[in-house]
């Protein structure tokens, strides 16, 4: 009668399982078909994960610390990180600098990269396009005016400042002046991991004097004095004060305030704001996150499936683990000025573990990113193709959660080894 017991018990037991997960995907197929709540748009979820062989998989902490690089060892030679606020300028002069960091500094950068850009009061970036790469910046420092000369008779001109961001289509004539009395920063992503740059100067200086004159339908000998070579100017100073129009500083098609947006996750463990093409219909192949951890919070592991993920680090100092696909695990510091790049769909996580908050602008190679969080998608699947997937009995899995929504960012309530995370 025991073993018949426990029989009936297992059956039933089985049963409550099978409708508490049955509800589960019910619920969650009636969250995603709402496509009305931001969340789950912005951080739409699949079904589907791949587990990898018992070879690719340690048995204990030890083995996993033997593929980990040093914390924050960049000589230890992590292929996913670099820093570029130490690296030297590809540009510097007494008006500004610039910066980058592309797939020469980093070989796994792939549809993404990103630069730094410094102007001096009154500097002035000289109006560019890129041919291969749509620019999209994020202010964090000063006032600027940004100018887009596009397609025909397309003309935008605006004015932003920190927490703004803008964007440029590729082969966009655009330019940057800092109209402010302080020095002024901005990061620049690229949907490219090397972009082809055009500056206006150094293209003038390519073609003759009788050239510019019939392009403009003056005499040649009106363009004598200017001082052209092919190389671009790249950094300029004005010496006078910017005119700036009333409709300047109203808002644009290229422009985005995304730090005055209502943040798409708010908890205890941080924030998130985005901008994607919901939000931001200008976009094009690239998009961005504006998360800020507190001391305590951590980003839950998650994939994001065919989306590449570059991040900057602007405050703070985080962890971050990503696994390859042969099973090795790549755990580093991230500190201020240091960039990261994940390939499409490798699982990663990062976390606060400085004493104030980690903030981040997270990069995106498409504008409505995919996201795939543990704990909606875990719960898809039954307790034995869970106890099979890790060699255990059903009753020593632990009780994981049925839920139909990604928290994305979560409260870090298990406390971490300062050395290692694990």
């Amino acid at each position: 009668m025991r073993t018949k017991d426990k029989v009936v018990k297992l059956i039933e037991r089985e049963k409550e399982q099978s409708v508490s997960r049955r509800t589960f995907l019910e619920a969650a197929a009636a969250t995603m078909g709402a496509g009305a709540l931001i969340a789950p748009y912005v951080f739409g979820q699949s079904t589907t994960q791949k587990s990898k062989g018992e070879a690719d998989h340690p048995t204990n902490g030890s083995e996993v610390l033997n593929k980990i690089a040093s914390p924050g060892n960049r000589t230890a030679g992590s292929p996913h990180i670099t820093s570029l606020n130490r690296k030297n300028p590809y540009f510097a002069s007494d008006f500004g600098s610039q910066t980058r960091v592309d797939a020469s500094d980093l070989p796994k950068l792939d549809r993404l990269s990103i630069r730094r850009l410094l102007l001096a009061p009154g500097g002035i970036r000289e109006p560019p396009w890129h041919a291969n790469a749509h620019e999209l910046g994020y202010c964090l420092s000063g006032e600027h005016l940004v100018t887009i000369a596009g397609n025909g008779e397309a003309r935008n001109s605006f004015v932003i400042s920190a927490g703004e961001m803008f964007f440029v289509p590729s082969g966009a004539l655009h330019h940057v002046e800092n109209i402010g009395s302080q020095e002024g920063e901005i990061i620049l992503g690229f949907s490219h991991q090397r972009p082809e740059d055009f500056g206006l100067s150094g293209t003038f200086g390519c073609f003759s004097d009788a050239v510019l004159g019939n392009s403009f339908g003056l005499p040649a000998s009106d363009f004598a004095s200017l001082k052209r070579t092919q190389q671009n100017t790249e950094i300029g100073h004005r010496a006078t004060a910017t005119v700036i129009e009333l409709q300047d500083r109203e808002n644009n098609p290229y422009k985005y305030s995304i730090d005055a947006a209502l943040p798409q996750r708010k908890s205890e463990a941080g924030t998130a704001r985005t901008a994607l093409y919901k939000l931001w219909p200008a976009l094009q192949n690239i998009a961005m996150f504006s998360v800020d951890l507190t001391n305590q919070g951590m980003r839950e592991l998650h994939w994001h499936p065919e989306t590449a993920e570059m991040g900057y680090i602007t405050q703070g100092k985080g962890r971050m683990t990503i696994v390859s696909p042969n099973g090795s695990a790549d755990t580093f510091e991230m500190n201020r000025g240091d960039v990261y790049f994940i390939p499409r769909a490798y699982p990663h996580h990062f976390e606060d573990i400085g004493e104030g908050d980690l903030k981040l602008l997270v990069f995106f190679d498409q504008v409505t990113p995919g996201d795939i969080g543990v704990r909606t998608s875990v719960g898809c699947y039954s307790r034995e193709v869970l106890a099979a997937t890790f060699k255990v009995e059903p009753s020593l899995l632990p009780p994981f959660p049925l839920v139909t929504e990604d928290p994305l960012l979560v409260p870090r309530i298990n406390s971490f080894d300062p050395s290692n995370n694990l």
